[in-house]
């Protein structure tokens, strides 16, 4: 039954429109014994209503008729979208070179001359039929090299985007790291120890910035390249949270932000283990970029029947809803600094979509620019 339908729809359907009878039967005798399946209509009304119900792939069509004539019905067919671009054949007895004109003019492609002989009709509705799915066959080669100079763009985005990243925003705390370290060596050499902590706490900044964009970089390329599978399993994800947290802790107490956690007692979810911990880690490693020091994030769950949501809030700077558009697309170039002018590349968040995507899940932001934003992800319960 499958096979019968899909041959079917490779048969060409042509709308044979004629007044008069005898001749509607001799058209669609002709056009059956080539096997073409024909839909014979006997006014112009009905014409447009079968065109409606199915598209054909070409429309044979009488001139002089009771309701409308053979050009209104041309007219009406080309002013619709879906079906303006049906080839229209006219098959008249009037055979004026003012007629013919017309007939073109409507938006005709060719005109059969009554009374007309069983090859011409056939050799004319073949020619454009051809050609009709040979532009059609054009109009999806074009669309497919649209979606590849998409793709290709994209790819682009993604290479400008890593050469970025490398040439400018991974140097930089290198800079950092071998600049002061150079100097905590001349100081310590000389012994003389004033800025010593200060040098180091800013080494121990860039030092985390640094392995920060580099993890990003090895998970996003691993992503890329396939090489980064996706194995869900079961969990525990409130003392999961937790490890990471203790992880920042330091780092928070640098700005004198206080971490607070809003979980329940449980919450096991089955996700990916690597890339739930790599999401977690950017929202807490943003969350404190861009508090002010003093400030507080909170890190909370949700359990609802269907899913999981995770939120991680701090009082921060805030997002305008402009900006807010281009947190979680490669092809936008959005990075601030912290509030103690920490660097980043906005490639984490990128990151953070992708990996909540792959658990079916959305990810997203609120944000009041001046009083801290809400990252919010959901993980599917299972």
């Amino acid at each position: 039954m499958k096979n019968q339908t899909e041959s079917n729809r490779n048969i060409p359907n042509i709308l044979v429109v004629d007044d008069v009878p005898a001749n509607l039967k001799l058209l669609d005798d002709i056009l059956k014994s080539e096997g073409y399946k024909t839909r014979p209509v006997l006014s112009g009304e009905l014409a447009l209503r079968a065109a409606e119900k199915e598209k054909p792939d070409l429309v044979l069509l009488d001139i002089m008729m009771p309701d409308i004539d053979g050009f209104e019905v041309c007219r009406r067919l080309k002013e619709n979208p879906d079906l303006k671009d049906i080839p229209v054949i006219f098959i008249s007895a009037i055979g004026e070179t003012a007629n013919v004109v017309t007939a073109f003019n409507y938006g005709g492609v060719d005109y059969i001359n009554k009374p007309f002989q069983a090859e011409e009709v056939i050799a004319r509705v073949k020619t454009h039929l051809k050609l009709r799915f040979q532009s059609q066959e054009l109009l999806e080669l074009n669309e497919r090299l649209k979606q590849q100079t998409k793709e290709l763009e994209e790819l682009n985005a993604t290479k400008d985007k890593f050469f970025t990243i490398i040439a400018h925003d991974l140097k930089s705390p290198f800079n950092s790291i071998m600049g002061f370290s150079e100097m905590l060596v001349e100081q310590v050499r000389d012994k003389t120890y004033d800025g010593i902590e200060q040098y180091a706490n800013i080494i121990l900044d860039s030092s985390q910035r640094a392995l920060d964009l580099l993890m990003n970089l090895m998970d996003w390329a691993r992503s890329q390249t396939g090489k980064m599978e996706f194995i869900p399993e079961y969990f525990e994800l409130v003392n999961f949270i937790k490890d990471i947290t203790s992880l920042f802790e330091d780092i928070a107490g640098q700005k004198s932000i206080i971490i607070k956690k809003d979980l329940p007692l449980n919450a096991p979810v089955f996700a990916d283990h690597a890339m739930i911990s790599t999401v977690i880690r950017n929202l807490i490693s943003n969350a404190i970029k861009f508090t002010k020091p003093g400030g507080e994030i909170t890190i909370s769950a949700i359990e609802k029947p269907d899913q999981l949501i995770i939120m991680v809030k701090d009082s921060g700077i805030g997002i305008s809803n402009d900006r807010i558009e281009k947190l979680f697309r490669l092809d936008e170039t959005y990075s601030t600094p912290g509030t103690k002018d920490e660097k980043g590349t906005g490639l984490g968040l990128i990151l953070c979509k992708e990996f909540i995507e792959k658990h079916g899940g959305k990810i997203w932001v609120e944000s009041t620019p001046g009083e801290g934003s809400i990252f919010i992800f959901t993980i599917p319960n299972v």
